[in-house]
């Protein structure tokens, strides 16, 4: 056994967090805001969907919380579990460059279900919003790449760590409490990426099997529960476990925690699929709008991070024929074809008739890749295109950013179009999303939360 530290990882992150000023910076404040839209309009726009359906009436609860986009009133397991995976099953929502992992579906879901529970203030909301959004930006330094890699879910495994802080923070527990709240989450985690094989649905529910997860470690700690705080350090700890690595540096993940906020540069999706291929898919309709017709195209070929093969173009066939909708969001070919031929990506175009269409399925069965060794990935998502015509001539187009991230942000402007059209695919009125958005863009300056604006 390793000798156990005198201030532990989880101890230092508490401490800084700690020593917050009451009130957050402007650049989080907007963070919060966006989230907070961002992840409404997504519940909505899934709200019908049969995984949404049938995780809600596995979670027919009664209690005190609004499941957005749904009339009653539930318990705050139900509410975090179903908000969470309505809010990620289109892979529409928020990113982190530095990851990825999907902030917003785990955090906003777990606090504003504690935040009805316990009569929390909008402060309280969005300070746990920060907190929980920061930590999950921050484990993505530790070993990145390696959790994908041993089979996990970061969204789902640092998820449920993230909602536990933000948890925690936003019901004002000590310190010592908090850092057994993480303890506690980190025997919670849990979340392996088999869906990929078939399409199938759980990463769907991985956020909000963490938000739900999270809130009970933070609650559970606040009556007294106990967890190791040598969570991240210790011989048999988080990253040992999720990521088989025993030597970690954590020097990168407390650099600045508390005062520089990485996570004000998280990212926000204009396309409804995977994030690594949202740049494929800009590339793609940049030849298109130069004069590129596909059906003159040859072959494609891509250069990729070695990365993210295993997700998005691994196994190779199966990606180019993706079997249903949900698998064709992980798949680089598809999105590429899709992005050509209706010049999107977005919600409609992931429905079923669309991706057996046998157009978008022979175009995208000309696509392949090639492993770039110096692509900066997870640091920063690129796309490039390589296109060989049928008369021999060669296209080529790159990018090397994430559209709706740090270098092009999306602004409230457009993510409150996002929204309003996320409720309309949802089957709001206009009416009831107007009234939606005003609720939303309240909650972190009201002094008690009212969502039944958001219970329709």
């Amino acid at each position: 056994m390793k000798n156990l530290p005198n201030i532990s990882v989880s101890e230092q992150m508490a401490l800084a967090f700690a020593k917050m000023p009451p009130e957050l910076p402007k650049s989080m404040q907007i963070l919060c805001d966006s989230l907070l839209i961002d992840v409404a309009g997504l519940c909505v726009a899934a709200r019908n969907t049969d995984y949404v359906q049938a995780t809600f009436r596995a979670s027919d609860e009664l209690g005190d919380c609004v499941i957005i986009g749904h009339q009653g009133r539930f318990n705050v397991a139900a509410a975090a579990l179903v908000n969470g995976t309505a809010t990620h099953g289109e892979d529409y929502d928020d990113t982190y460059e530095g990851g990825p992992i999907h902030a917003g579906a785990v955090i906003v879901p777990a606090l504003l279900a504690a935040a009805q529970k316990h009569n929390l203030t909008g402060a309280d909301v969005a300070r746990g919003i920060a907190v929980g959004s920061e930590l999950m930006c921050r484990l993505c330094s530790v070993a990145p790449k390696l959790v994908h890699k041993a089979g996990f879910h970061p969204t789902a495994v640092f998820g449920s760590l993230g909602a536990a802080a933000g948890v925690a923070t936003a019901l004002r527990l000590s310190n010592e409490q908090w850092v057994n709240a993480l303890g506690i989450a980190g025997s919670m985690a849990s979340g392996i990426i088999e869906y990929l094989a078939e399409g199938t649905w759980t990463k769907r529910m991985h956020p909000g099997w963490a938000a739900q997860s999270g809130y009970r470690a933070a609650r559970m700690a606040q009556e007294g529960f106990t967890g190791p705080r040598t969570l991240f350090e210790g011989d048999h700890g988080f990253f040992h476990a999720f990521a088989n690595l025993d030597e970690c540096d954590f020097s990168e993940m407390l650099d600045g925690v508390g005062h520089t906020w990485l996570s004000a540069e998280m990212a926000f999706k204009p396309y409804a699929c995977g994030t690594m291929a949202h740049p494929f898919i800009d590339c793609a309709r940049k030849l298109v709008s130069q004069g590129l017709n596909p059906k003159e195209i040859e072959s494609i070929v891509c250069n990729t991070a070695e990365g993210i093969v295993h997700r998005l173009w691994e196994p190779l066939a199966l990606k180019q024929n993706p079997p249903n909708g949900y698998a064709a969001k992980f798949s680089i070919p598809y999105a590429i074809a899709v992005g050509m031929l209706r010049n999107n990506a977005g919600l409609n175009d992931y429905e079923e008739h669309v991706v057996h269409d046998p157009l978008v399925r022979d175009l995208a069965s000309k696509v392949r890749y090639h492993i770039d060794p110096n692509n900066p990935y997870p640091k920063q998502f690129t796309g490039h295109l390589r296109v060989t015509l049928k008369n021999g001539d060669v296209l080529e187009a790159s990018q090397g950013h994430f559209r709706g991230g740090r270098d092009e942000p999306m602004s409230i402007a457009s993510l409150e179009e996002k929204f309003l059209a996320n409720c309309e695919y949802g089957g709001w009125s206009k009416s009831d999303a107007i009234e939606g958005l005003s609720c939303l863009r309240a909650i972190r300056v009201s002094q008690s939360l009212n969502l039944s604006d958001l219970a329709k």
